[in-house]
């Protein structure tokens, strides 16, 4: 399998989660001590209030980014070890090159892979998620789980419309959202009944085969049109392997 990987961009986002986070770090302190700071009592409580906020919100933004670039082992790395398993020769996967995060080529067609790093219990009925099992931990460093079938319905609706736009020959190829769960100390996932496939990265293979079973191959001129698409937005890391194998 041909893994297509935004480094520069993990990367950068990466310090930037850092930075957010050490930022918010400081103006939550800076709300402890402006008390001994400024001689205006009256308004001490507002700018107490004002460094709480600015601190929560970048602690959180930070969050969000450490979560997904930071955090080890990176969802990005789960996806590829886990979806290689069935898509070894014929598979292509884009990290954070398309407007979707994950997405995997296949010669049957498009998966586009909702990554989420929750973990605990996390059940779904139908649209409906809920996420218990954490006790206290869910006040510290947590990222709420959402609505994975909303988040993977709006990232194959932007896939779907990249897809008329740059290769419209392909417009009618199969384009299958798939939710998967990359943490690897999940406490239970009872994800039967939603309406979107969901599994853990340890099922994914299953579900690609399950999901592929009743496709057929993409007409030649529909791949050709899709990859040529998709490894559009990755030209520069196609270049430089070109650059580094002396091609």
């Amino acid at each position: 399998m041909i893994v297509l990987r935004d480094e520069q961009r993990i990367a950068r986002l990466g310090r930037l989660a850092q930075i957010l986070s050490l930022a918010g770090l400081a103006a939550l302190v800076a709300g402890l001590v402006i008390i001994f700071v400024f001689d205006d009592q009256a308004n001490v409580f507002l700018y107490q209030l004002l460094a709480l906020l600015v601190g929560y919100s970048l602690s959180q933004v930070g969050l969000h980014y450490a979560h997904r670039y930071l955090r080890q082992p990176r969802m990005d790395v789960v996806l590829d070890r886990a979806a290689s398993k069935f898509a070894r020769k014929d598979g292509r996967i884009y990290h954070y090159l398309l407007p979707a995060p994950h997405v995997l080529l296949l010669p049957t067609g498009v998966f586009v892979l909702t990554a989420k790093f929750q973990n605990g219990r996390i059940t779904a009925n139908g649209d409906s998620w809920q996420q218990t099992g954490l006790g206290m931990r869910r006040f510290f460093g947590r990222e709420g789980l959402g609505n994975p079938t909303r988040e993977a319905e709006a990232q194959a609706a932007k896939m779907a419309e990249f897809i008329r736009e740059h290769a419209p020959a392909a417009a009618g190829a199969p384009l299958i959202p798939i939710i998967v769960f990359t943490a690897q100390n999940i406490g239970a996932l009872d994800v039967k009944e939603s309406r979107i496939p969901a599994v853990h990265a340890s099922k994914l293979s299953g579900a690609l085969r399950q999901q592929s079973i009743n496709l057929k191959p993409l007409p030649k001129e529909q791949y050709d049109a899709l990859r040529a698409a998709f490894d559009g937005e990755a030209a520069h890391l196609l270049e430089a392997t070109v650059e580094e194998s002396g091609e």
